[in-house]
């Protein structure tokens, strides 16, 4: 016999009208958040109509799609270029939406089994697919790079030269990859979000791994909303609030996630080169303009300025209560040695995921007759990349540390309230 509302009438299962609102809601909340970002950056002064074409690219991006980038100049001369950043605030928009809008029909009505979750995630992934077409088919623009002044532009009017760079989306490539990332958000949501029904052994399976999912999407969220906090007090006090923005709306979450791992410890490497600019706090660009490859941590910070220390306090607080909470929801009697190797693991793949998506690499050039440095702000180079090994270590010391502690808080909690942890009448 099937599960009957309160009316007495079997619920509807989602059907495409709601798969089609859930898809436009994310691609819209992505587009809006990359359109103001880069409106804020500027972008919307950029020639032939291209705006538009560059916020498709950027959603493509976000959702983890291959945009590549090409130049020509003429048979003298050759340009270059290339960006690999993955713009997380348009990511996370598009996450949260699409996560709500997906597990929103699931609620309040009988458990969905396997069938049923699948048959309404494939009318989700289809319409999005669709979406993320027409963004890829739309994201290609070439612009012409101009050469200035000076002896330069001389030489370039000498030869004819019209040195070019353009992107195009890599459409068979961007597909796959959204469709994975759009696979990971809706099973993250399942995970995490409380009150979704599912029938056996679909329950089983998420109670085992949501207390520790649920407190690592906690800490990254509690990470973004504190740099949001900090960002918007900038904006207001330090001056240059369109920068400010841009940076929020197009890379908050990868200046707070890289915070966090900071905090704990691990180290970056990075290099600043030409008329690059980090779209992040000043010291950064300060420590990593250099001729050389520099070590990016908390101690080289300090040395620009004393208060990123901070970072470790941040990290210390924030990653122990999110060990409180894994253990506050775990089984009860849920030995301390469990809750340590938990917490090591949630938080080393957590800190992967960082390391991952936090990476950033921009470069461009232009040589004419085998000169590649021709000056004038026509070349330059950025990257930044982590020292993921080291990282991963510091995660597992980070989390065994602090899932002992946490279970020992969350141990404590209970007794005060006469409860345990993971107990229907515990927290």
């Amino acid at each position: 016999m099937s599960a009957r509302t309160p009316s007495g009438q079997a619920p509807a299962r989602p059907g495409s009208v709601q798969a089609l609102l859930v898809v436009l809601a994310g691609l819209v909340a992505m587009g809006v958040t990359a359109a103001l970002g880069l409106w804020a950056a500027g972008a919307a002064q950029l020639p032939d109509a291209a705006f538009w074409r560059v916020v498709a690219a950027t959603v493509v991006i976000a959702v983890g799609g291959v945009v590549e980038f090409s130049g020509g100049a003429s048979g003298l001369a050759e340009t270059t270029a290339g960006l690999t950043v993955i713009p997380l605030s348009v990511t996370l928009a598009g996450a949260l939406v699409i996560a709500v809008g997906f597990l929103r029909p699931l609620r309040r009505r009988a458990p969905a089994g396997a069938g049923e979750l699948g048959a309404w995630a494939a009318k989700v992934a289809v319409l999005w697919l669709l979406g993320l077409l027409g963004l890829a088919l739309a994201a290609r623009q070439t612009f012409r790079i101009s050469l200035g002044e000076g002896a330069i532009s001389a030489i370039g009017d000498l030869f004819g030269l019209t040195p070019e760079v353009g992107f195009a989306a890599d459409v068979p490539l961007s597909l796959f990859f959204g469709l994975l990332w759009l696979a990971g958000v809706l099973v993250l949501a399942l995970l995490v979000a409380p009150g979704t029904p599912l029938r056996d052994p679909l329950p089983r399976l998420r109670e085992a791994v949501r207390p520790a999912a649920y407190a690592m999407v906690a800490l990254l969220l509690v990470y973004v909303v504190v740099g949001t906090v900090i960002g918007l007090i900038a904006a207001g006090t330090r001056g240059h609030p369109a920068e400010t923005f841009a940076t929020l709306l197009l890379g908050l979450p990868n200046l707070a996630w890289l915070g966090l791992t900071l905090g704990m410890g691990a180290t970056w490497d990075g290099r600043v080169e030409g008329p690059f600019s980090l779209p992040m706090p000043p010291v950064l660009d300060q420590v990593l303009r250099s001729e050389d490859v520099q070590a990016l941590n908390v101690g080289t910070l300090s040395e620009h300025d004393g208060r990123v220390w901070w970072l470790v306090v941040a990290a210390l607080v924030l990653v122990l209560a999110a060990a409180f909470v894994m253990a506050a929801r775990s089984p009860a009697r849920l030995p301390l040695w469990q809750h340590a190797v938990r917490m090591a693991v949630a938080l080393a793949l957590t800190v992967l995921m960082i390391c991952l998506v936090g990476r950033v690499s921009a470069s461009y050039g232009l040589s004419v007759l085998g000169i590649g440095d021709l000056g004038g702000d026509l070349a330059g180079e950025l990257f930044l990349r982590p020292r993921i090994w080291g990282a991963l270590g510091l995660a597992l010391l980070w989390g065994l540390v602090t899932g002992a502690l946490g279970g020992l808080l969350a141990r404590a909690v209970g007794r005060r309230r006469g409860t345990r942890p993971g107990s229907p009448g515990g927290t």
